[in-house]
């Protein structure tokens, strides 16, 4: 990618596990690279990765409107346009809690963060998209494994990643007038600290507990890549990436 075809994107949650390693990859294969996430050193801690690479760490909290228009304003600011956000930022909530125990700010917050933070970036992002000239560009959503059927004791999660689904869907549809191309990537065990517990064993869902097997998250985030670079015309809806051998299908 030369300088004249750079392409700019924003990575939410960029401060570590899969934003980390997809912003990584974009920089060292000549993407331009806002950085959003809760922590600026987190965020100068990605950007280190790839030196030479162009990066804007912006310190956002994607759940508050204000730190996310801040976010896009930043960007125009700096690269004038955006090719392709990675909606990335999201926390799995407290682990293990059964429903009948989740406190309903723990639920809030899975939620403000999951999909409340999901949808004022997608919709900062098309509003960008459809208004830049050339117009359009590109939305990938990071689901789950979850979005499709859940673990024991994550009724928030899963509640949200199925939401983010629909959000997905929706957005591809009313992004077609306008060449805005939105995806969505569902991951299963990538090895993060997020991840770091299935090395010592998760419940399942017969209530057994069981070490499973995770993937090399570059192999992700070469996932993410390869859908953000396809022309406009073309566009991966669904992707499903997981550790070949992880308890996904026949789960529970």
């Amino acid at each position: 990618m030369n300088a004249m075809q750079t392409k700019i994107a924003v990575v939410t949650g960029a401060g570590s596990g899969i934003g980390r390693a997809v912003a990584a990859e974009l920089l060292r294969t000549g993407w331009s690279v806002a950085l959003a996430g809760r922590r600026s050193e987190a965020l100068a801690g990605t950007a280190a990765l790839v030196p030479e690479g162009d990066s804007l760490a912006v310190r956002t909290d994607v759940s508050q409107p204000d730190d996310v228009a801040a976010l896009f304003g930043a960007v125009r600011e700096r690269f004038s346009r955006l090719d392709l956000l990675f909606n990335n930022a999201g926390t799995f909530g407290p682990g293990g809690v059964p429903v009948e125990e989740l406190s309903y700010d723990a639920w809030r917050h899975v939620v403000d963060t999951n999909l409340n933070g999901a949808f004022l970036c997608a919709q900062a992002a098309y509003r960008q998209m459809k208004e830049q000239d050339p117009g359009g560009g590109r939305i990938i959503n990071n689901g789950s494994i979850s979005a499709h059927t859940p673990r024991p004791h994550s009724v928030a999660y899963t509640a949200t990643k199925h939401a983010l689904t629909g959000l997905t869907k929706s957005l591809s549809l009313d992004g077609r007038p306008y060449r805005i191309a939105v995806g969505q990537i569902d991951i299963g065990n990538a090895a993060t600290d997020m991840t770091e517990r299935m090395r010592s064993g998760v419940l399942q869902a017969n209530g057994e507990l069981a070490v499973e097997p995770v993937m090399d998250v570059a192999d992700v985030a070469r996932t993410v890549r390869h859908m953000a670079e396809l022309p406009l015309e073309a566009n991966v809806q669904f992707a499903t990436v997981l550790a070949t051998a992880m308890p996904y299908t026949g789960r529970g």
